[in-house]
């Protein structure tokens, strides 16, 4: 009885696992898109009115 109650402990322990690693990578994803999203609304690194240095 003891091996199934330790089996059924290392599923839920496997699933929990599972879970939290599912949730860091929804995670880390939505950062990237945040972050990207940011990127591409920044002004450009050299405007169009900067005077030139030639």
């Amino acid at each position: 009885m003891s091996e199934e109650s330790e089996s059924n402990l290392a599923s839920k322990a496997a699933i929990a696992a599972g879970a939290a690693i599912g949730s860091a990578a929804i995670a880390a994803a939505l950062l990237f898109v945040k972050r990207r999203k940011a990127r591409n609304e920044e002004k450009p690194l050299h405007p169009e009115e900067a005077p030139e240095t030639d």
